[in-house]
């Protein structure tokens, strides 16, 4: 019985010996090391083992013939029914006019709507006729395109700024100012009062010149809009370029400025709402938002700051084309009307008409200018940390036919809009994981191999959605081993789907310790089971099913590549 308990006992301190010799390890290894450091000790650790289990192929490369035509935005934008109409005209003659969204929808964003219904109800006539007008609800930057391109032209035009009516008449279209105002309206940056107080004691104040200098010296994260689709993002863009060189904005001396503080910009946003949903998180200081949706907005009533900057908002009224007298006449009455007492009320119960005493920071701006301003932003926002991304694509028997004829088509075509200074690579996945390309400097060569890859891609077998991603995730971190300012992105095609290999549980910590945003891409999809990819670190979520889904990847590749 004694011999028992001493071999149990002896058995007992054996065990003690070895788990404390074991933890003593763990924690000596560990001694001198940030919880950073170890957190992406562990990360890595876990990669390379689920990556271990996966099994992945590499495929040859195959090269495919690729189109060097420019962009042609009338092909890939949609029949106009897309957007609605959200006032339908009474007459037979009536004025056809587009408007920005933040007048033209339902609530406090339906101003011009509830104007508009008013207007036909009015009984006004022009030319000795009844007169009505139909407004549609379309964003700014996207019904510049329209006009832009011919792909349909209303009669009138009401943007959120001036900016676009300024390009839509660099472009070639006849445009006459009708109003230069028909409600009041301002964009701004919103900060968080803690931070706004910081930079006000470090800077002195807080405006787009103490802004670009604060995120130039690291000291402020902030995110703004697309300036290609966004009013604000573009009137940002323009007021950050005249603060480095009020003479002449696409001089060197504007675009080093312009670099230096892009480096440091953590986030440029698709939409508003994503931008909005990274603010609500946490992780931006700062962000650019119109004053009429933030006086509306519950989520910042209290606790930020907003500072007007820029050229105002002020939605003029411009006539298009060769409209003639009748339906210019209209405009000038539909004008009149939105400018009269009770409609102006109405705005500012709605939120517009606030910061009148605001003047622009902005003298006028040419179009033609405002074009090159963009395309400078689309070269050089990405030129001190070059992206690298992995398109994951989803090839399981799900895909089959139309979905992955739409994949395929969608990037094919939308890959047009990737600055060719970044580096990509392709994976596919069914119930295993291909490597189709890796990745490299998007030259033509690579360029060719990636539109071969995506033509190749043919559907069969389950969804490893989560192993996809792991493929991806591992090959961004090999990548950066050869390239460690690359900024790494992730894009997910796929019906959102899963019923093979790893789950968004057994990899979600893996996402979130690499803080790679995963923007994802549906087909015929779940996209409630995307969006909650995407959501992880703020990346946005597009539904494909729709005819506008080469517009709309062509914008995401945009601001993102």
């Amino acid at each position: 019985m004694r011999k028992g308990r001493f071999a149990f006992v002896s058995i007992v301190l054996i065990l003690a010996v070895f788990a404390l010799v074991y933890y003593g390890i763990q924690f000596t290894s560990n001694l001198g090391k940030t919880d950073q450091q170890v957190s992406a000790e562990d990360a890595a650790s876990k990669l390379a083992k689920l990556y271990g289990k996966l099994g992945v192929t590499t495929e040859a490369p195959v090269k495919g013939q690729i189109d060097l035509d420019p962009v042609d935005v009338a092909a890939s934008l949609p029949d106009i029914s897309k957007f609605p109409i959200a006032v339908e005209p009474t007459t037979d003659t009536f004025l056809e006019i587009f408007s920005s969204t933040e007048k033209s929808g339902s609530g406090v964003d339906g101003w011009l709507t509830e104007v508009g219904e008013a207007f036909n109800k009015a009984g006004i006539q022009a030319g000795g006729k009844p007169a009505s007008v139909q407004i549609r609800n379309i964003a700014s930057g996207t019904a510049a395109d329209y006009i832009r391109s011919g792909k349909h032209v209303p009669d009138a035009f009401t943007p959120s700024n001036e900016l676009w009516g300024e390009m839509v008449k660099a472009s070639g279209v006849k445009t006459e100012l009708v109003a230069k105002r028909l409600a009041g309206n301002v964009p701004g940056i919103v900060m968080a009062k803690a931070k706004y107080d910081e930079i006000v004691g470090d800077y002195g104040a807080v405006n787009v010149k103490t802004v670009t200098d604060a995120i130039a010296e690291n000291k402020l994260s902030m995110g703004y809009t697309d300036p290609f689709a966004s009013s604000t993002g573009l009137n940002f863009l323009l007021t950050a370029l005249y603060t480095f060189d009020s003479s002449d904005l696409l001089s060197e001396t504007a675009v080093q400025g312009f670099q230096k503080f892009q480096a440091n910009v953590p986030f440029t946003a698709s939409t508003t709402i994503q931008m909005r949903e990274a603010a609500k998180s946490g992780r931006l200081d700062a962000f650019v938002l119109e004053y009429q949706t933030f006086v509306n907005a519950d989520d910042f009533k209290s606790g930020y700051v907003f500072t007007p900057f820029g050229v105002r908002h002020d939605s003029p009224l411009y006539a298009l084309g060769d409209i003639g007298p009748e339906k210019l006449e209209i405009a000038r009455k539909f004008a009149e009307f939105a400018l009269g007492a009770q409609q102006q009320k109405a705005a500012s119960d709605k939120g517009f008409n606030g910061l009148d005493s605001y003047q622009p920071e902005l003298p006028a701006v040419d179009g033609a200018l405002l074009a090159s301003a963009q395309k400078l932003w689309k070269e050089k926002k990405n030129e001190a940390k070059p992206i690298a991304a992995v398109f994951v694509t989803d090839v399981s028997g799900s895909m089959a036919g139309e979905p992955l004829n739409r994949l395929k088509e969608s990037l094919v075509k939308g890959q047009k809009y990737l600055g060719k200074d970044n580096s990509i690579g392709l994976v596919s996945y069914s119930d295993r994981v291909s490597i189709r390309l890796p990745i490299a400097k998007y030259d033509t060569n690579q360029q060719s191999m990636f539109v071969g890859a995506v033509d190749s891609l043919q559907a069969s077998g389950g969804t490893a959605t989560f192993d996809g991603i792991l493929a991806a995730i591992k090959l961004l971190e090999d990548y950066k081993q050869t390239d460690p300012n690359a900024r790494p992105l992730i894009f997910v095609l796929s019906d959102g789907e899963t019923n093979k290999g790893s789950s968004l549980k057994d990899i979600r910590d893996l996402i979130e310790a690499y803080q790679i945003p995963i923007y994802t891409i549906g087909y015929n999809a779940n996209i409630k089971a995307l969006e909650s990819i995407s959501g992880i670190n703020e990346a946005a979520s597009i539904n494909a099913d729709t005819d506008d889904v080469v517009y709309k990847i062509g914008n995401l590749f945009n601001v993102q590549m």
